[in-house]
């Protein structure tokens, strides 16, 4: 194929919770290791917003002709995805965007589709986007083997990673499953959804896959293996015939099954990694199975200022125990504080809201936030130019907010005036962070997250959030 990968990003959330915890909370056996649990601003959108950001770092925004959202986890039944995506993204107003979801399997379907119209012509340049927020039931092992992660890929018709083959398979083995009214994960038998199901398609695919890139297994220099728990990809990896050095680290102990999104996360690792001429074989699992053999033509190209995956992972901090997840995850089923909210407002102000823009001043340059009528500093009327803002500064003033929606809270929010890189000052909450850490001067990143539920439905605007290194 002439269409193959330019580029890639990922984002694991900042909080760990260690599984011994989540086995002392219940009184039942830990799994070993950790998962990576989304902060109470993040959901499967939001995640997807920050790999897709990774991703596109280096990256003409304007030049993304389509964008593919996955997940299992999206945050609306009925309303687009996608879209607010590319909105949060900056992309034209003309992109084309969809939706993938309904299983696990959602990325390389998606990534096919993008393949395909990018070899057909429709499209130069797709930027497929992946996350899950997996509900694991309480009390159970699906509760501490999930984990809350995202990655992007971008699929160009010149690229330095080209596709050599393709091939998926059916099947049909009832599990996982979550049905509109399930809060949680469902699993029949997890040994025979795992033998029967998992492994089965899985090697029938990456057997086809190989077989039409005329490639054995020793050829392969890394395999990129979706996982449903600790032992599935080394019996993948064993019945194809793959030696352990070949199988990229699944990535189960340090962040968990990420769902939709697992497959390219693991597939970002083996591109870290990999040299010119690797062949890398990725497969994914739901309901049946993909398989795709990549070839690393020549280097990919390492932007300033893209995170690697091996730098999300040593950036992080532990949770203290399991009732800092319990109320993350707002297991207590309590309410959300009611905020005032109007669809309006939010339709009106999407350039600043979504794509994150303020205003330059024609007449003495000075750039504002939000988009005034008139120039805070000459006075000038109506004569202003919409420009993206940056996404870094320096905290100017905070201050510790108690109250939040008329309750009053333990633990206060900090927000901050920030001074943002290249001009604009922005009034904004701070997240990922103790709020006594935060300083004068602190340097600080924005960070896409939904905000609250007012008037029924998800509000997103953007937060600070001290520089992840």
């Amino acid at each position: 194929m002439k269409a193959g990968i330019l580029s890639y990003g990922v984002y694991v959330p900042f909080y760990r919770l260690a599984r011994a915890e989540m086995g002392k909370a219940w009184g039942i056996p830990a799994l070993p290791g950790e998962r990576a649990v989304a902060n109470r601003d993040e959901d499967s959108l939001t995640m997807a917003v920050e790999a897709g950001l990774e991703a596109l770092v280096g990256t003409d925004p304007a030049s993304v002709d389509a964008l593919f959202f996955c997940s299992t986890t999206a945050p609306y039944l009925e309303k687009q995805c996608a879209s607010i995506a590319a909105l949060a993204l900056d992309l034209r107003p003309e992109v084309y965007t969809a939706d993938f979801t309904g299983t696990t399997r959602a990325a390389t379907v998606a990534l096919r589709a993008a393949l395909d119209a990018v070899e057909s012509g429709s499209a130069r340049r797709v930027l497929v986007l992946a996350a899950d927020t997996r509900p694991g039931e309480p009390q159970t092992a699906w509760e501490q083997l999930v984990g809350d992660a995202a990655a992007a890929v971008l699929v160009d018709a010149q690229a330095p990673v080209a596709v050599l083959s393709l091939a998926s398979v059916v099947s049909e083995v009832v599990g996982p499953w979550r049905r509109p009214q399930d809060r949680y994960v469902r699993s029949f038998e997890p040994k025979l959804e795992t033998e029967y199901g998992y492994v089965r398609s899985t090697v029938q695919a990456c057997r086809a896959a190989l077989e039409k890139a005329g490639l054995g297994p020793a050829k392969v220099a890394r395999a990129a293996l979706y996982s449903p728990d600790l032992r599935g990809a080394a019996e993948v990896a064993r019945q194809l015939g793959l030696d352990r050095s070949q199988v990229q680290d699944p990535l189960l102990l340090t962040v968990g099954n990420a769902g939709a999104a697992h497959a390219l996360l693991v597939l970002a690792g083996a591109l870290e990694e990999a040299k010119e001429g690797d062949r890398l074989l990725l497969a994914d699992y739901g309901d049946g199975a993909d398989a795709l053999v990549l070839q690393v033509r020549e280097p990919l190209p390492r932007p300033e200022g893209r995170r690697t995956l091996g730098q999300y992972l040593a950036s992080k901090r532990d949770l203290p125990g399991y009732g800092a997840f319990a109320s993350l995850r707002n297991l207590a089923g309590r309410p959300e504080p009611r905020v005032h909210s109007s669809p309006v407002t939010y339709w009106r102000d999407v350039a600043v809201e979504l794509r994150w823009h303020g205003a330059r001043c024609l007449a003495c340059g000075v750039v504002q936030y939000p988009i005034p009528r008139v120039c805070r500093e000459c006075g000038t009327r109506d004569r202003f130019q919409e420009v993206k803002l940056s996404r870094r500064g320096t905290v100017f003033t905070f201050t510790l907010d108690h109250l939040y929606a008329n309750e009053y809270l333990d633990t206060p929010i900090p927000r901050a005036v920030v001074d943002l890189e290249g001009g604009g000052r922005a009034f904004l909450e701070m997240t990922d962070c103790d709020p006594q850490e935060v300083r004068w001067g602190m340097a600080v990143e924005t960070t896409f997250r939904r905000l609250h539920e007012g008037a029924e439905f998800h509000n997103y605007y953007w937060r600070a959030r001290p520089i992840r290194a």
